[in-house]
């Protein structure tokens, strides 16, 4: 079922890897930078509404 890559299969995989690593490392710090804003923003709204 896995394709044969040959000589290329290091390349390849090393690439897949390499991808998933990266896009994992974005959505962790998507989501770090969510936190942070969403936190930020809590305190400027209890700021504003209590004066």
């Amino acid at each position: 079922m896995t394709p044969d890559l040959g000589k290329y299969a290091f390349a390849v995989l090393g690439s897949y890897v390499v991808s998933l690593v990266l896009i994992a490392a974005v959505i962790v710090l998507s989501l770090v930078r969510s936190r942070r804003v969403r936190a930020e923003l809590k305190r400027i709204e209890e700021r504003l509404r209590n004066g």
